[in-house]
């Protein structure tokens, strides 16, 4: 967050007029059109970049204001800090259809840098990528030694590489493998005469300048790389740490994957062992065209950090260093391998022994990523079972540094990118979901996207149930593990120790566990934000879930998974709030499994007459109770199953009406709440449909429903209800008991065919649902008109 003062100058930035802004605009232009440009300069155009990089939309700038801005930013006098500020303000407005600005003839570097920074953020309209290109291309072929640093342009030139490759013709290609060979390869190994300002290489200052070292102290022995440290440093040393940055996305723009050319294959084919390709590789390096050569170099440079970073470091700040420079090393070896592989054979036993190191560095995690993307890339071509290190990725990792949030992102992306390379890995992957949900649980607001993206590829019918379970428990676990990093000696209690290691398994264990006592234990932490924000997350990720489920979901499945959902409704982990999001998800979702199975209504008769005549209906929330009672009213008919009888129907008749009776005629209270007028319209409504089907209970119904409309009536019921829920009750009562009294309508109401679902349900007059509706409601108004007033 921002400081009082700052949010202040922002608020102030974004409420600025049109007048007022045209009025500074003047005021700029008079300042940039002094011959010296001094403080006042400077700080009414870091004003003028606050104004037009505040608000989301483009600020309109008076054209001789964005005149001047070009033109100082072109003088070759002006101060440096003044062109920034000129460079960032014309980013910020652009596109800017009357931009003027040329890159033809700037021979300063870092003044092409910022003038191309402009032009590349216009778009290519006026092909401003190509032409920017273009010229830093000239300039980095006509440099001399001596000329003017080329440091400024390699982010520039990494950029129109990466907006469009296709421009670059072969020639220039050729130039920049040959420049990146030399930075990369022939840097210098002597620290340099003149002070660097600043930089992540800085040491303490000697006083007389020597060669670099490694990072454990040792005399470099071998060529620069950016794991060399020292006081100062060359140019060219600057430019080696620059062109490793941009290395692996050069050889991707510069070369697709496996185009390795046909002398290098065949070569590999011929020799065949890796000594032999070893042995013509150095004979031959200087022989090589320059991609091959690049590539070749780039090799050799990955191979001297991997050896680098096995040094023991002497500050943090190189031990960090260390460790990305490890990462991008494996990928750029990925990368090699991929174009040409040839270069599997040098890398396979290298990355072998640099695994079994990284295996017992726990602080080194992060490279066991793209180090098992190597694998799983070329595990099949080098004949290497990559099953053990996914093994070893998955089990350990995220039980141990789940609260790392990068960690956690590059896993679960690790995981998304790579699931057609998994192969039979993949269960490896799926049986590894409770060990994943720990990053979830603890990352879960940037992570709950990734994991509604992995989500169908981590379910099956294996797991669903398993799955279920932890989703519903997943604020539960954040809980744990919150505990788990402050208080472990609450996880050594013998009477919640079990419940602990099922909650943080690291594998999918086929069982359930009941937790409910864990909820209990860590109910004082169910105000945390963390928690809080993880309760937030799961609605989301519990539909998804059941989308996924629908792929593949059986009837035995989908009868198992109405029957979790009846359970777990009153038993979920008390966050405030989160109870009442999650049964709206889970009402509409077993209303979903109802539909795409109505038979689970007879064929779990016993169960659904548990939930509703115990009190297990009347703590599962408002939404759930009124799914299962309208499942009920819908699919317990013979249209449906068969199976179903008028024994059942009136078992769960009487059940239903007891409920009614409980919710109306009882008070409220901290067990039973009061009832909203939904579920009580929709038992009414149930109600009838049973009786319709069973006409026996056709008077009992009737009998209810008219108590229903004069308790509607009373003065006590319309206090505790809003006048709009009694109206609902009252209108509802009417016309159930209307439908009541012509029997066989109310059978065709309430009982439609499964040919309901057609058009000519609706459209043939014989059938129609409207006119049959229209014909009760005409002849119950005839025989209300007939009665004496």
């Amino acid at each position: 967050m921002f400081t009082a003062g700052a949010e202040s100058l922002l608020h102030q930035a974004r409420e600025i007029q049109d007048e007022e802004l045209k009025k500074f605009c003047s005021r700029v232009s008079k300042l940039l059109q002094k011959e010296d440009l001094g403080p006042d300069a400077a700080d009414a155009l870091r004003r003028l970049f606050l104004i037009v990089s505040a608000t989301k939309y483009n600020r309109k700038l008076e054209k001789t204001c964005v005149d001047l801005l070009q033109t100082t930013l072109c003088l070759p006098t002006c101060p440096e800090q003044l062109q920034l500020l000129c460079a960032a303000i014309l980013r910020e407005m652009s596109p800017y259809d009357s931009l003027s600005l040329c890159c033809d003839h700037i021979q300063n570097t870092r003044q092409l840098s910022l003038v191309a920074s402009v032009l590349l953020a216009q778009g290519d309209k006026k092909q401003e990528v190509r032409n920017v290109g273009l010229r830093v291309f000239k300039v980095l072929e006509s440099r001399q030694p001596e000329g003017p640093s080329l440091r400024p342009l390699l982010p520039v030139l990494s950029k129109v590489t990466s907006l469009a490759p296709g421009t670059l013709h072969q020639d220039q290609t050729n130039v920049l493998n040959k420049r990146l060979v030399d930075w990369l390869r022939y840097a210098s190994v002597q620290q340099g005469l003149v002070h660097s300002s600043g930089g992540f290489f800085s040491t303490p200052r000697a006083r007389q300048p020597g060669p670099v070292t490694e990072v454990d102290g040792a005399v470099a022995t071998d060529f620069f790389t950016v794991l060399s440290t020292g006081q100062h440093f060359t140019e060219d040393q600057w430019l080696n740490v620059q062109a490793f940055s941009m290395l692996r996305a050069w050889l991707l723009h510069s070369s697709p994957e496996g185009t390795g050319t046909a002398d290098t294959d065949d070569r590999s084919e011929l020799e065949g062992s890796t000594l032999s390709v070893l042995s013509a590789t150095a004979s031959t390096s200087r022989l090589l065209p320059p991609q091959e050569r690049l590539r070749d170099k780039a090799f050799e440079y990955c191979q001297r950090l991997i050896e680098q970073s096995n040094r023991r470091a002497l500050r943090k700040g190189d031990a960090d260093l260390q460790k990305a420079c490890l990462v991008e090393a494996v990928l750029v070896l990925d990368v090699l391998c991929r174009q040409d592989p040839s270069f599997l054979y040098r890398t396979l036993s290298c990355l072998k022994a640099l695994h079994t190191r990284l295996c017992g560095d726990p602080t080194s995690v992060r490279a066991l990523l793209p180090l098992a993307q190597f694998f799983l890339n070329h595990g099949e071509a080098v004949a290497v079972e990559s099953e053990a290190m996914c093994q070893h990725l998955f089990t350990r990792t995220p039980s141990e540094l789940f609260h790392s949030p990068t960690l956690a992102f590059e896993f679960i992306q690790f995981c998304r990118d790579n699931l057609p390379l998994f192969g039979r890995n993949l269960s490896v992957l799926k049986l590894s979901f409770p060990n994943l949900f720990k990053f979830l649980a603890w990352n879960s607001p940037p992570l709950t996207s990734e994991f509604v993206a992995l989500l169908p590829s981590l379910v099956d019918a294996g797991t669903a149930v398993e799955m279920l379970h932890a989703l519903l428990d997943l604020p539960c676990l954040t809980a744990a593990l919150d505990l788990q990093l402050s208080c472990l000696e609450a996880f050594r209690d013998p009477q919640f120790q079990g419940l602990f290691q099922y909650l943080l398994r690291a594998k999918a264990s086929g069982t359930t566990e009941r937790l409910a006592p864990l909820h209990q234990l860590l109910q004082p932490m169910a105000s945390c934000a963390r928690v809080a924000q993880c309760a937030e997350a799961v609605p989301t990720l519990l539909r998804a879930f059941f989308s996924a489920v629908s792929q593949f979901t059986d009837k035995a499945l989908t009868n198992q998974l109405a029957l979790l959902l009846l359970e777990r409704s009153e038993s979920l982990y008390q966050v405030p709030g989160y109870e009442a999001s999650v049964h709206r998800v889970l009402s509409s979702e077993f209303l979903a499994l109802c539909t795409r199975h109505p038979s689970l209504v007879v064929e779990l008769a016993k169960e659904l007459l548990e939930f509703l005549g115990g009190t297990s209906g009347l703590r599962s929330g408002a939404s759930m109770l009124s799914s299962v009672v309208w499942a009920t009213g819908e699919y317990l008919s013979v249209c449906w199953d068969r199976r179903c009888t008028v024994e059942q129907i009136n078992k769960f008749f009487e059940a239903l009406e007891a409920l009614l009776f409980e919710l109306t005629q009882s008070r409220p209270s901290a067990t039973l709440p009061r009832c909203p007028p939904q579920v009580i319209t929709t038992l009414m409504t149930t109600l009838t449909k049973l009786a319709s089907r069973s006409q026996d209970l056709i008077p009992r119904v009737s009998l209810f429903l008219s108590k229903m409309r004069t308790l509607a009536l009373s003065p006590a019921t319309s206090s505790e209800h809003c006048e709009e829920g009694v109206g609902a009750v009252r209108r509802r009562a009417t016309e159930l008991l209307h439908l009541l009294k012509m029997p066989s309508v109310a059978q065709f109401v309430f009982t439609p065919s499964v040919d309901v679902s057609e058009p000519r349900y609706h459209r043939d007059t014989n059938t129609a649902l409207p006119l049959a509706l229209c014909t009760v409601s005409r002849l119950v108004e005839k025989e209300a008109g007939l009665l004496p007033g």
